[in-house]
């Protein structure tokens, strides 16, 4: 069985398929197929081949869309083979829109649409076709699947979406300058006839723009657009389908056209002669007029650069050109002087700044224009013959001293006279008078160069007729020197001697300040007074060169015998006349370490090196006095108990002397007790230090356990006495490790530098040298230093 579609095959059969739905013809075509499928040979015979029967050819059915007839549109009608007319055969549709948009009759086979279609909405539907009989409900023929294209018509006019637009084109622009492309879109099938075939036309904008009629571009029509005539245009482009035919549709949209410009045009100055009145008053620099050229063109186009080009105006005057007006500002580039020129000649050029060589052939880019310059008189204020004044004066000269004088004039033509007088609100009147009419400048009073050297005031001038006009003048006065101060001894720190200085030794060089200035002080003598006996401890050495050296005269000082010298010097200055000062000089004794190389007192070296202040001083003092408050208390209940630190049969007390390099001398002392060196045996006897007590007891051994019974202690080598008290210390478990030294004074046997210790030195003086104490460094500088006075003693 084939089923075929009664609608058109192809876009050719359109007119059939109109002409068939109009005269009821059938609506659909079968034929009967074999039922064994044949080959035609090409002797003209058939084969027939034994395949199974097909019952369903199928083609693709076309609706139109947009119908709107009173009845539903006929789209195609299915046949099965096993169809006999005799209403046995039932047939159902299913699928997009079966049901609702396409119908069929189940006996005949027949489908309809029953609405309208639109083809941009949906190109097709996918339906599936199925042959039942209809008393079993058996499938005749195997399900199939066809589909149902929506056939176009031209139901859509061209649109510009993006529309209106706006374009630009420079002017002055050739024929066919291509402005810019316009594109229309059209919702029809473009494979299906004319129906979105568009043509482009220009409906307004004619004769000065054309439009390309397949592309849609547009172009110029006209050549030299002047854009000083007309700016703007509007141009209305018309797109219509059908390739333009008669019964096409047809959209329209709007272009927006300006001319852009360029420079075309020169600039020109409304008029050629002009004419400006200046004051001669007017001040440097600043404006004193403007010019201005026009030019039609616009930006940069019309950017105007001005010059005046005679050498008469050029000196005198500047122009320039202000940014936003375009304007020429002239400016004044010297002063004007009425009495001297009237007027000025300005020849003023205005050239654009930027060209377009396309167009040169319209001439050169520039035009002139003359200005005359008329200077006006004005009354001036007086003007001084100089900017400013420099005078100056001696020192101590009597008051009414001339100074200087300073001179101005009236400028203008009739010269009038010239009053001066000071400015009152500065200082320098309190020194200085003018007088009013001859501008001489005297002083009012003495005036001293080491008070102030430079006097600095302002002179002020008005004419005599019109006060109100004033000029003003710095003057300068420098005080001169004059020798009258005498020099005096520099010295910013105390004269320090040390104890250890000799004869011929330099303690100090001094040099002199003088508060007169450089010509007169910069040479200095000095010398001890003639008027005083020889000084026995000191004398002076004049260097020569503005200092001096004081020089011991004798071998060592004593700051306990005294601690103070003065030493009065005189000191000449270099003036004329040469004038002289005495000045005292404290000297302080103060033990200095060895080849004086600190120059400070001991006492006064600590206070600076710690840096401290008052009251951290009485903070130390007040601590140092309740420690030895408490030492005190400590050793009196000591004494009340009866009790004493060590026991002993004979209370043998020594003091042993160290030195090092931080101790303060005598003053550090350390008391030991070294009875146990005296009597072995009965420091034997005391079983436990008293001095510090264990907190238990019930763990202490008796020192007794510790030594060795062979050992009598009264024959006992104290060396060997030291050796066993060490080990019973170390032995000791009935206390903790107490940080305590325990200082016997044996110093043993073999030592390089022999015994120092006093207890067995001879009463008689010795006559060693004790010169090799100075290498044994800084911790027996002191003991050297003894022994070296004990010595120049012995020698005196």
């Amino acid at each position: 069985m084939r089923i075929s579609n009664s609608s058109c095959l192809c876009p050719v059969l359109v007119c059939l398929c109109f002409i068939q739905r109009c005269y009821g013809a059938s609506h659909h075509v079968s034929a009967k197929v074999p039922s064994r499928n044949l080959t035609k040979l090409a002797n003209g015979q058939t084969e027939v081949h034994h395949r199974p029967k097909r019952g369903w050819i199928w083609n693709q059915f076309f609706v139109l869309e947009e119908h709107f007839g009173p009845e539903a549109q006929y789209v195609g009608k299915l046949h099965s083979n096993s169809d006999k007319g005799d209403g046995s055969v039932r047939y159902i549709l299913s699928g997009e829109g079966a049901g609702t948009i396409f119908i069929i009759d189940e006996v005949t086979g027949d489908i309809h649409a029953t609405k309208s279609l639109d083809r941009e909405r949906k190109t097709h539907y996918v339906l599936h076709a199925q042959a039942l009989d209809r008393n079993t409900e058996e499938a005749l023929e195997p399900k199939s699947e066809f589909i149902i294209k929506v056939q176009d018509i031209n139901d859509n006019a061209p649109k510009f979406p993006d529309g209106p637009f706006a374009a630009t084109v420079p002017e002055m622009s050739e024929v066919g300058t291509s402005v810019m492309q316009v594109t229309a879109s059209d919702a029809d099938d473009p494979t299906y006839g004319n129906s979105a075939r568009i043509v482009y036309s220009i409906l307004q904008g004619q004769p000065y723009f054309s439009i390309d009629p397949k592309t849609g571009i547009i172009r110029t029509a006209l050549s030299e657009m002047d854009r000083e005539a007309r700016e703007h245009y509007t141009v209305v482009i018309q797109a219509k389908d059908m390739a333009g035919q008669v019964g096409g549709l047809s959209g329209s949209t709007t272009i927006n056209i300006t001319l852009t410009d360029v420079n075309d045009n020169p600039p020109m100055f409304p008029q050629k002669n002009y004419q400006l009145y200046v004051p001669e008053s007017a001040q440097v620099g600043k404006p004193v007029g403007k010019i201005k050229a026009n030019d039609e063109d616009l930006g940069i186009n019309a950017d105007i650069k001005y010059s005046i080009i005679n050498s008469e105006g050029a000196n005198t005057f500047s122009i320039s050109t202000e940014r936003d007006t375009r304007e020429g500002i002239i400016s004044l580039k010297k002063p004007l002087n009425y009495e001297r020129k009237k007027g000025y000649t300005l020849h003023i050029e205005g050239t654009n700044t930027h060209m377009d060589p396309r167009f040169s052939y319209l001439g050169s880019f520039k035009d002139t224009a003359t200005l005359k310059i008329t200077v006006g008189d004005v009354d001036e204020a007086p003007v001084f013959s100089i900017d400013h004044y420099i005078m100056d004066v001696y020192e101590n000269s009597p008051s009414g001293t001339e100074v200087g004088i300073v001179m101005a004039r009236d400028p203008d033509s009739r010269n009038s006279p010239v009053r001066y007088f000071l400015d009152s609100k500065e200082e320098g009147i309190r020194y200085f008078r003018i007088d009013e009419s001859s501008g001489l400048i005297r002083t009012t009073q003495t005036l001293d160069r080491e008070d102030m050297a430079w006097h600095n005031i302002t002179v002020m001038a008005s004419e005599v007729d019109n006060p109100s006009l004033l000029s003003h003048v710095p003057v300068t006065v420098q005080v001169l020197d004059v020798n009258d101060n005498p020099p005096e001894i520099a010295t910013d720190e105390e004269v320090i001697v040390c104890e250890s200085s000799k004869p011929g030794q330099v303690i100090q060089t001094v040099t002199a300040v003088d508060k007169d200035d450089f010509a007169n002080g910069q040479r200095f003598s000095f010398a001890l007074p003639s008027q005083l006996p020889v000084n026995p401890n000191f004398t002076l050495k004049d260097n020569e060169d503005s200092s001096a050296s004081i020089i011991a005269r004798r071998r060592r000082f004593n700051h306990l015998t005294q601690e103070l010298y003065e030493l009065p010097i005189v000191v000449w200055d270099g003036g004329e006349p040469s004038l002289s000062g005495t000045s005292t000089l404290t000297l302080r004794v103060c033990p200095c370490q060895r080849h004086g190389r600190i120059r400070m007192c001991q006492g006064e070296a600590f206070l600076s090196s710690a840096g401290l202040s008052t009251g951290a001083l009485i903070a130390i003092l007040l601590c140092i006095v309740i420690l030895l408050a408490i030492v005190v208390l400590f050793v009196t209940l000591r004494r009340s108990k009866k009790e004493p630190l060590i026991i002993s049969e004979e209370d043998i007390r020594e003091n042993v002397v160290t030195y090092d390099d931080e101790g303060g001398g005598e003053e550090d002392t350390e008391a030991f007790d070294i009875i146990a060196l005296r009597n072995p045996a009965a420091a034997e006897e005391l079983k436990f230090r008293r001095d510090v007590r264990p907190e238990s007891r019930k763990h202490c051994v008796p020192l007794r356990s510790h030594r060795s019974a062979s050992v009598e202690l009264n024959k006992v080598d104290v060396h060997q006495f030291i050796r066993q008290r060490l080990v019973e210390a170390d032995m000791d478990n009935s206390v903790p490790p107490y940080d305590s030294l325990q200082t016997y004074a044996y110093e043993g046997q073999g030592s390089p530098t022999g015994s120092i210790s006093p207890l067995d030195t001879p009463g008689t003086q010795s006559e060693q040298d004790y010169n090799y104490l100075d290498d044994w460094g800084p911790e027996f500088q002191k003991l050297a230093e003894l022994y070296g006075e004990a010595d120049s003693d012995v020698t005196t």
